[in-house]
């Protein structure tokens, strides 16, 4: 056998897993179904997103017995929400079965459930404050009940629920199997319990891995006044099909809403002090595909199971880390791939390392440089090379410069360059003959350049010219002193 057969689940829950294309276990629910069924107290912990629900969901469904009309088993949740989703799976599971399922959701007409206590399911599923009212009234009895689950029971404990949950735990049978789930169990759960589980088995799945291997973590810092639109911006770029953004303070919920939607966003509310009907109709919405962006605190959201979630985005740090492993677990779940984003101010830096330190993460600073979200460090790199000078490699026949490329290689860019063609140097005696003969050459050019003999006739024409007017014997004396002599 293979699969979930292999854990001896029953052929009808089989079918209806096959429904929903869900044919393998999950590393959580391969360890945790068989102590279950044993009957054993378990504590299990592991990464949200990894089919918790299914894990203690399947063998509480084995210990149902359909005839008794008295409620056997109750599933504690510290929202509204978590509530629902957890109800929606258990109708799934039991479709055609004679097991019901109820809802004791606070903030829902109590007089509509106590009607519907009327039809005795076997489980019911709701929040401390709610259950403990009912059984108050008495409409609701304890003692049949052989099987609690706390789902998210840090959560639970954390809203101070403790009290509540503990006086459930005393007007039931003492023989009682506890189930206790979360992804994260902080210390003070260890007294819980202590108190109250006889020998528990411990189920963690890769307790130091807190958050999904395939997350990103990565941070933006800007100032205060900007982080709207920081968010804003990376919408633009992420353009997520759907994602969840965080704040801390219900009393901020109003207002953040409306500088997202003014910022242009398309965005709707879920905390915890709204109403019930405006919860269900925000998440309704939001599972249709009806707006992209749902805004929450951490109570509102914590273990819900939002497939379409691609993105978180932290607006608020959240306060420790576990509130950060519950919050970025919105996305990222069984397996699929997802983005935890957190805008912060330069003075909440301390807050992100811590979170690295504590959850064993690497986040990494990203920023958006002209529309495209870039390492800043690679980006930096990148600049510093392209501002220096391309260096010149020569080559056999080209003169190739190396330039940087925007990845920090190198790429080589040949320039070939046509060189002028060289004649070979003369031979010493050629080199001879050559002078030799220029020289040869220069000389008439020089004795054609040397002015010819005067035309004697002109100069006699030039000495007569000077002689005239000078007496008679004057000319005779220089006429016969021109003759030669004999």
């Amino acid at each position: 056998m293979s699969g979930f057969a292999s854990l001896h689940i029953d052929p009808v829950y089989l079918k209806r897993l096959q429904e929903q294309d869900i044919t393998e276990p999950s590393p959580i629910q391969r360890e945790a179904i068989p102590p279950i069924m044993e009957g054993k107290d378990v504590v299990a912990q592991s990464q949200t997103g990894t089919g918790k629900t299914l894990a203690y969901a399947l063998p509480l469904l084995h210990k149902i017995e359909e005839a008794s009309r008295e409620v056997q088993a109750l599933v504690l949740v510290p929202t509204r929400e978590l509530g629902m989703q957890i109800v929606q799976t258990l109708e799934q599971l039991t479709k055609d079965t004679g097991i019901r399922v109820q809802q004791l959701i606070g903030g829902a007409s109590i007089e509509r459930q106590i009607d519907k206590l009327r039809l005795k399911p076997q489980i019911v599923v709701g929040t401390p404050g709610r259950v403990q009212e009912l059984v108050k009234l008495r409409k609701l009895k304890l003692h049949g009940i052989r099987t609690v689950i706390v789902d998210e029971v840090d959560q639970v404990f954390e809203l101070g629920s403790m009290q509540d949950v503990e006086a459930l735990f005393k007007g039931m049978l003492r023989e009682k199997q506890l189930l206790f789930f979360s992804a994260t169990l902080p210390a003070p759960i260890q007294q819980v319990v202590d108190r109250w589980m006889r020998e528990p088995h411990y189920v963690r799945v890769k307790p130091a891995q807190r958050t999904s291997e395939t997350l990103e973590h990565v941070y933006f810092v800007c100032q205060e006044r900007d982080k709207v639109d920081t968010l804003r911006k990376l919408v633009r770029l992420y353009n997520p099909k759907a994602a969840m953004v965080f704040i801390n303070e219900t009393d901020d919920i109003g207002e953040a809403i409306a500088k997202l939607k003014y910022a242009g966003l398309s965005v709707e509310g879920l905390y915890g002090d709204s109403f019930k009907q405006e919860r269900a109709r925000a998440m309704q919405m939001f599972r249709a595909g009806r707006f992209q962006l749902l805004l929450a605190t951490d109570v509102a959201a914590r273990g819900l199971d939002l497939p379409q979630v691609t993105h978180v985005f932290n607006l608020d740090p959240p306060v420790d880390a576990d509130h950060y492993v519950h919050r970025v677990g919105r996305t990222g779940r069984m397996g699929r791939q997802g983005v935890a984003v957190s805008i912060i101010t330069p003075k909440e830096q301390f807050i992100i390392d811590k979170f690295a330190k504590t959850l064993g993460i690497e986040p990494e600073r990203r920023e958006m440089f002209h529309g495209r979200i870039v390492d800043p460090a690679r980006e930096q790199a990148i600049r510093q090379e392209a501002r220096k000078p391309a260096a010149r490699v020569k080559t056999r026949d080209t003169d190739a410069a190396v330039a940087p490329v925007r990845d920090g290689r190198f790429a080589q860019r040949a320039e070939a360059r046509p060189q002028p063609a060289q004649a070979p140097k003369p031979s010493a005696a050629a080199a001879a003959d050559r002078k030799a003969s220029v020289s040869s050459a220069a000389k008439p050019a020089r004795a054609a350049a040397t002015p010819p003999a005067p035309d004697k006739r002109k100069a006699d024409r030039e000495r007569d010219r000077k002689n005239k007017g000078a007496p008679r014997w004057l000319k005779e004396k220089k006429n016969q002193s021109d003759k030669p002599r004999s």
